[in-house]
């Protein structure tokens, strides 16, 4: 029922696909700078102009010809934007990773730049396939402790966007909304911690929650820097906070938890990445996602620029 209200969505995409769809690749001329590896967010797509599209020719202009790869999940523009809700993280997680290794451009390493949702993936990435190396991580409004609040779906009728949240709300942690539902796979009840640690199929997982994997901390680590970008008038993302890998402390939905009090500070070695001056805080005023090409330019681009 649900995927009947996406239908007209699903035809308009297909409509801007044939009008506006670039290549998910692009530069790749200037071999003295790293490539780039972009995820988008929910409700978007690997290359549409008006987003990441116009971010992918931003790069390749700033970088004097610098490689960069949009990833499309499934190869085709209508799965790309669909697996931002119903395609399994770990699934696309393990998609990405063997597009990467494939690419030759990527082999001796690449920075990477996850957009929203995209930056836990992407995080994900770097913890689960250490090859080819990623560099510098940088997530712009990423949920790295997840969400508790869904207030706004881009792109979504408010009548989806509501369906979404009941089923946030009521059954997040049942294995059927997991396996079908992108954002119960990183909603973090602070109420029901247990719950949401026994219920995670993907964010309890990669905050090293249920086992603790030796091998997401190390590969973790390799990271020159791991960037964090928060809007600071983000009214999509609840808590804000879960931008710089805050949330909210265990059993109530009020006082955020200083990170280097959290359980997932230690378990994922990011105390070790913060002594070493590895983590990254940044802010930005503004909404989820709104950055000027001046900002971008002025914070981001150097950080691609490094050697």
């Amino acid at each position: 029922m649900f995927r009947g209200i996406l239908i007209f969505l699903l035809l308009l995409l297909l409509v801007l696909y044939y009008f506006w769809h670039s290549n998910d690749t692009s530069g790749g001329s200037n071999t003295d700078v790293l490539p780039v590896v972009l995820w988008h967010g929910m409700g978007d797509t690997c290359c549409v102009p008006f987003s990441l599209g116009a971010i992918t020719s931003l790069i390749v202009e700033q970088t004097k010809g610098g490689y960069v790869r949009s990833l499309e999940i499934g190869g085709n523009p209508v799965m790309d934007w669909e697996s931002g809700f119903f395609i399994h993280p770990n699934e696309q997680v393990d998609y990405v990773c063997k597009q990467l290794l494939k690419d030759e451009r990527l082999a001796k390493g690449y920075n990477a730049i996850g957009f929203s949702q995209g930056g836990q993936f992407l995080r994900a990435v770097a913890q689960r396939c250490p090859s080819p190396p990623m560099r510098t991580l940088i997530t712009l409004g990423g949920q790295h402790q997840g969400i508790f609040g869904l207030p706004m779906c881009p792109t979504l009728s408010s009548s989806a966007c509501d369906y979404i949240s009941r089923l946030l709300n009521s059954a997040a942690y049942s294995l059927e909304v997991q396996d079908n539902l992108v954002q119960a796979t990183y909603w973090h009840d602070p109420l029901m911690e247990n719950h949401y640690r026994q219920g995670s199929t993907f964010l309890a997982d990669i905050n090293n929650e249920v086992y603790l994997k030796v091998d997401y901390k190390e590969n973790l680590h390799k990271l020159k820097k791991f960037v964090m970008v928060k809007f600071l008038n983000d009214t999509i993302v609840q808590p804000k906070d879960s931008q710089w890998f805050q949330f909210y402390t265990s059993g109530q939905d009020k006082v955020i938890q200083p990170l280097n009090e959290s359980r997932v500070y230690q378990n994922l070695g990011l105390d070790k990445m913060h002594r070493e001056g590895k983590l990254v805080f940044l802010g930005v005023e503004g909404d989820h996602l709104a950055i000027s090409k001046a900002w971008f330019i002025k914070n981001i681009v150097p950080l691609l620029l490094e050697k």
